[in-house]
Parts: structure tokens; sequence; C-alpha cells
């Protein structure tokens, strides 16, 4: 048997190199390209297949593979068949067709993409329609983790589309900035970002209806179907009847599969205020008094889902105004803000923020958004930009603000432009604040009573240190409450520290300081540092020790 079924394979695998060959031949006798359509990584577009029905399709032999704009590439067996003319002599009254010769085998793997064609192909758009009642009845029946758990529990009896609008609308209902689709060996697991933090929704989906959910978000996404083993990012939008969420979507291949992340980015999250992001007021009045100026450079550093994008659409909301021209180049477009010109960095069209910064300069704006300096180039557009008369706003990924200095000036930042420019360096993190339904009093004792005090007696000056003698400390309801999911958290704010470009700290450009030099220039100088930010709130209530530290390292009183 096992030579047999060695002998089967060998002929199989003979005929169907033998049927590629034909193919050849052919395509070389209509003067044409030929196609493998198997074994060559060939996408297959579902927008594609959209313009010619299943039907006609195998009855002509061909099949759509891919469109741009109005170029479409169309695979065929026989590029004489009357019906296979007829039906491109059709698609070139809209389309430039471009025709390469296939095999029949290779047709027929592409055919079996028609599966995922839906019947009403306006369904498959990139937006996906939940009416008022729909997401209504969601947040009705999902108001925390247990209930999305107990929704998750009948998911494979029902249609794709339902299960996939089963988790986003639980997503959107907890408030989730991430939703993890996560295969396994024998089954996949669901996970939610809440406040920061993943949390287990379910570990109990088959991977055939995983494998479902998957497809359709490809579909959703503009993605190709037939890839993989490479990763894929898209994005679609939900449409409520109050507001759009966008959906970034990012797969990756796994083990057992695709692994997928959707990131809810939610108009709702993005707060307006100010002082809602956590600002102490004596930070909160240099904060103001920089970005009411005509040009400078703010710089936000952090690593990513530090809170920076959200603060600095804060200060451009701020600076929105009928007469200044604003514009931003972003990687990607977050939340798009009214009145405000905002664009889409896309390297492959040679797009960068570097060029983008280039061509936005000649467009005379008066406030500038650079998601990120990344290079040389980037960094001395916008170091020239504020010295020009232009306020710019970007990030830079650093572990603290006085960080940015011997960063940029690793990106060759000229010490003489790089001193003048510069404003202000904001660094931040989120911190989850304490469930005001359940959080527990902590009783301090009378050694760290003491070291709060004398933490708060060395604080500069500008800080209202009266506002903090009213020692308030709690910490996390280890059994949470229905308010906070049983967590103890509920929402996050920021912490941040404030690093002024003062004459002092310019002139120590110049002598290419350490970040450790730069430090104690900043404490002398009056600086609140992030983690003492942090321990302000602990002291108002706001968060707890636990959260700090983990955010910041061990407490050194």
């Amino acid at each position: 048997m096992e030579n047999k079924k060695d002998l089967d394979n060998f002929l199989s695998k003979q005929r169907r190199e033998a049927e590629e060959r034909d193919a050849k031949r052919r395509a070389q006798k209509h003067n044409l390209d030929y196609i493998n359509l198997v074994s060559v990584k060939t996408p297959t577009e579902i927008e594609a297949l959209k313009l010619v029905d299943e039907k006609d399709a195998r009855e002509a032999l061909l099949s759509p593979l891919k469109i741009i704009k109005n170029k479409l590439k169309l695979a065929v067996y026989d590029p004489e068949n009357k019906k296979a003319q007829k039906i491109i002599n059709n698609l070139k009254e809209n389309y430039d067709v471009s025709i390469a010769v296939a095999s029949k085998s290779g047709l027929e793997h592409t055919w079996e993409y028609y599966k995922h064609v839906e019947k009403k192909t306006g369904d498959i758009t990139g937006s996906v329609d939940i009416t008022p009642e729909k997401i209504e009845k969601i947040k009705e029946e999902i108001n925390n983790i247990e209930d999305f758990s107990k929704k998750t529990k009948d998911l494979e009896n029902k249609r794709t589309s339902e299960i996939l609008e089963t988790i986003l609308g639980g997503g959107i209902a907890l408030k989730s900035s991430d939703i993890h689709i996560e295969p396994e060996e024998k089954k996949s697991e669901i996970r939610v970002r809440i406040d920061g933090m993943l949390h287990t929704v379910s570990d109990k989906i088959s991977l055939k209806t995983q494998n479902s959910i998957v497809t359709r978000i490809k579909l959703l996404s503009g993605l190709k179907l037939n890839i993989k083993d490479e990763p894929q990012d898209g994005r679609f939008t939900i449409e409520l009847p109050d507001r759009k969420i966008e959906i970034r979507t990012s797969l990756i291949p796994s083990e057992y599969g695709e692994t997928v992340v959707m990131r809810l980015l939610d108009p709702e999250s993005l707060k307006i205020n100010l002082k809602d992001l956590g600002w102490r007021e004596d930070d909160l009045k240099i904060i103001r008094k920089e970005i009411s100026k005509p040009n400078g450079l703010i710089l936000n550093t952090g690593p990513t889902g530090s809170g920076k994008t959200t603060t600095l659409y804060a200060f451009l909301r701020k600076k929105v105004s009928p007469e200044i021209k604003i514009i931003t180049i972003e990687d990607p477009i977050e939340y798009h803000i009214e009145g405000i010109s905002q664009t889409q960095a896309d390297p492959e069209a040679d797009y960068t923020f570097a060029s983008g910064l280039r061509s936005i300069l000649r467009q005379d704006p008066d406030v500038i958004l650079v998601g990120e300096i990344r290079d040389s180039e980037t960094a001395g557009i916008a170091l020239n930009a504020s010295l020009t008369g232009h306020m710019v706003f970007s990030t830079l990924h650093t572990n603290h603000a006085v960080g940015a200095i011997p960063r940029l000036l690793d990106l060759n930042a000229k010490p003489n432009v790089l001193g003048p420019a510069l404003s202000i360096i904001i660094a931040q993190r989120l911190v989850r604040k304490l469930c005001d339904h359940c959080k527990i009093k902590k009783e301090v004792d009378k050694k760290t009573k003491e070291k709060i005090n004398k933490f708060i007696d060395q604080l500069p000056d500008r800080v209202n240190k009266e506002k903090y003698k009213d020692i308030n400390i709690y910490e996390a309801n280890p059994e949470g409450c229905k308010k906070c999911n049983g967590i103890g958290y509920k929402g996050r704010t920021s912490i941040f520290e404030l690093f002024t470009i003062s004459d002092k700290i310019e002139e120590e450009i110049y002598k290419n300081p350490t970040e450790i030099e730069l430090q104690k220039l900043a404490k002398d100088q009056g600086m609140v540092f992030m983690q003492e930010d942090g321990i302000l709130k602990v002291i108002q209530g706001i968060t707890s020790f636990e959260e700090v530290k983990r955010l910041t390292g061990p407490i050194e009183w």
C-alpha cells in the first residue's frame, strides 16, 4: 500500500507538472504571461472576484485576480474561448485588463475564494453597520467581563457576522482599547485590554470558528485571504448612531493559526479638556503658556500606549482657530479632528515623516504635528521649522523627558539649533485609577507619614503643597465590584514630568550632556519627576502605590 501511495503521488505530481507546461505553451502561443495559481503566492482579491459571477467564471474558465483603481488582472485557460472573450470585452469597457494564462487546476484554486463573496456585496465595504437597536441590546447584555464571557459560550452556533458583532459590541461596551484573538493547540482565546491590562473573555472558541472570524476580519479590512504566513495590517469602521469607531487590525502568523489584534479607536475616549488628562495646576500653567506661543517645539516622550497621542491631540484642539492653519502627518491617523488637515504617512509612496514634513511646510501652516521623530532628517526639519515661526508638536521614544536631548543629539541635531528650537519636553505614563465605588482606605503609619511629609516639603515652590497635606491613601479592593468588573481599578489617568528648556539647559546642550547630568539640572530648576507626580496622585487617593511602582519602578523616598 505504501508503494502504491508513493506511485499515486508521483503520477499526480507528473500530471500537475504536465498541466503547467501545457499552460506555459498556450501562453507563449498567444504571446501572453503565464501564471501558476497554485504554487506561486498570488493574491486573489474578493473585490476582483465580484466583477464576474462564479457560474460565468467557471463556464468561461477564467478568474479575476487583482484590481487596482482601473487596472484589472485576469487569469484565463484559453484566450480564444468565446465565453471568455465576451467577458473580457465587457470588462475592457471599464477596466484596463491584463491577461495571463493559467491551468485548470490553478483556476479551480482561485474559484475556491468565491465562497467568501457575500451575496449582498454591499456588506463588505470596509464599514460595519451596527444598528442602534443592536448596540443597545449588546450594552444591556454585556456590563462586565463576566457577562462578556457568558455571551461567548454560545458563539459556535451563530453566523460569523453575528460572532464578530458580539465580540466587537462587547469590546465597545466595556470600553476596551484592544481585542485579541489568539489560537492555541486545540482552542482559541479571546482577550480584551481594559485600562492597559488584558483580561480573558473566553478560552474555548474552536479553531474552526476562529478561522471563520479571521476570514471575516480580513474581508472587512481589505486583506488577502490566501496570505497566512505573513503579517498583514488593515482597518475598517463601525458605524454607530452617534459616532464612527475605527478598528485597526493586525494579523501575524503563529504556531496554530493567525493571531489577531483589533484596536478600537473610539472618539469618546479622546479627552479634549487638558485638565482631565491628569495635569497638576502648576504644570498646566506652564503648558498653557507654551502652547499659546506662535512657535516652538514641544515633544512628548514615552513608550507605545502611554497616552502621548491623546495629549498632543488635546494641544491641537486648544490651538484650533479659523485664523490659523494646522496640518498633521501621522502613521496612522488615529482620530479625526475637525478644523485640522490630517495626512497619513505612506512610505511606499515615498511620503515619510521627513518628506511629508517638507511638503507640509510649503503649505504655509502655523501649527504642525509630526507623529514621531525617528530619524536625523525628520529631527532636523522639525527643529528648523520651530525656529522659522512654526509651532511643532511631536513624539520621541525615550523613557524620561531629559532623555530626549541625548537622543536628538544622537540623531545629529545641531546643538546651536536644538537649544533655541526646543520649548518643553514631556514624559508620561498611564496609571489605572482606583475604583471610587470599592477602593479601601489604608491606614498610614507614623514612619510612612513622616516620609510623605518630607517628600512634600522638598517639592518646588510652584507646587501647591497645602493641597497635599491632607493625606488620603487607598488601595484596590482585591474582590472589586460590578462597577469595575471585579478588578479594583476603573479608568486611567496620566502621570507627567515636564522639562522646560531654560537658558542654563540651553547652555548645557553645547557640552553634549549625559542623561544623569540633565536630570540633576532639571531637579535644580524645579522639575517634578514622573514618579513624584504619581506619588502626589496616590496621596490624593486617585491611584495606588502599586500602580506607580508598576510603571516607574521602586519608590526611593
